[in-house]
């Protein structure tokens, strides 16, 4: 056995070794069940007691040696392949990042936001409603009789239903009004923003619209209580003075009823083609709710009154941010929508 001639010959094979793989089958060939090195292991069984001993001690050195080759190597190509991987999955760090483009809150939520956070700090509780409505809380116990031109399919989605009931998308959140007068107890104020549906559609109308009405129902509400908090709202809402008027009007559920009418914030008055050289903005409609609305609801009149308003969210969000056409809200183009981030 010469010991010398076997480490050269394993050196030889590392040295052209180039991968894992073929370093596997080296160690095989020296190490492996019918390697050179467990081959003069099996031929111990034929030397003398006397010579096995030193014989053994010799293959055992050999073996330690070519073992220890074989790591060195296997650590060497590792590292390797560690460096070439760095290499080949370098970065430029002096390159600008990737910016992750972050949404926006939509302006209509905005402007809903803002609206329920002044109503919230006076006193106001948020009431929801279903938006598929029956017959009865969306006209009927709102004074609005069968023979009203609200009730007209131009006016109005009605919808199919297996039931005996009329139904309806409704055409204002005051069924929600409703429905809170029928199991809140009196005092009360609350607002009831939402979606409503009428079937309008052009510059400034969409089949779909989201609404805001508030409802105040006490002892002592007065018409006064009612334009100083609209006055209120206003100067919040537009974040500057404002001026606002009151014109006589007609809904089947105020009486008295109003339109409200604001100092154009455009151009504080002197005439633009959004308040088409008028001044005025009409913003909303309000009144005294009427008694009849207050009696279906079961509430006595001779104790209680109440005052409503109700305003349109979308309209007030093109007047704070200037947006000439309701339907772009709608429309979903992200270049608009960025706008508002």
């Amino acid at each position: 056995m010469d010991k010398a001639l076997i480490l050269s010959q394993v050196a030889n094979a590392l040295t052209t070794c180039s991968s894992l793989t073929a370093l596997e089958k080296i160690k095989a060939d020296f190490l492996g069940k019918k390697g050179v090195v467990t081959e003069l292991l099996k031929q111990l069984g034929a030397l003398s007691a006397a010579e096995r001993p030193l014989a053994g001690q010799v293959i055992n050195e050999l073996k330690q040696a070519v073992l220890e080759r074989i790591e060195a190597c296997k650590e060497t190509l590792e590292q390797a392949a560690v460096t070439a991987a760095l290499q080949r999955d370098t970065i430029d760090v002096s390159l600008p990042g990737r910016n992750v483009a972050l949404g926006s809150r939509h302006p209509i939520c905005l402007a809903t936001t803002k609206m329920v956070d002044f109503f919230k700090a006076a006193g106001f509780v948020v009431m929801e409603g279903p938006e598929i409505e029956d017959d009865y809380h969306n006209f009927t116990a709102l004074n609005v009789p069968e023979y009203h031109p609200a009730r007209a399919m131009h006016d109005t989605f009605y919808v199919n239903s297996p039931f005996d009931v009329k139904l309806l998308l409704r055409t204002h959140t005051s069924s929600v009004q409703i429905r809170t007068l029928e199991t809140q107890a009196v005092p009360l104020r609350v607002i009831t923003p939402g979606r409503v549906y009428r079937c309008d559609s052009d510059l400034t109308h969409t089949p779909m619209f989201h609404q805001l009405e508030g409802l105040v129902v006490d002892k002592t509400s007065t018409f006064a209580d009612l334009k100083g908090l609209l006055l209120a709202f206003m100067q919040d809402f537009f974040n500057q003075s404002c001026e606002i008027r009151l014109r006589p009007s007609y809904f089947p559920f105020t009486e008295p009823s109003a339109e409200v009418d604001v100092r154009c914030v455009l151009c504080t008055g002197t005439g633009c083609r959004v308040c088409k050289q008028t001044g005025w903005l009409e913003v909303l409609g309000c009144g005294m709710v009427h008694p009849s609305v207050l009696a279906a609801a079961g509430i006595d009149t001779r104790e209680y009154s109440g005052f409503a308003f109700g305003l349109g969210i979308d309209r007030f969000a093109m007047l704070s941010h200037q947006i000439p056409d309701l339907r772009m809200l709608f429309d979903n183009d992200v270049r608009f929508l960025r706008q508002f981030s």
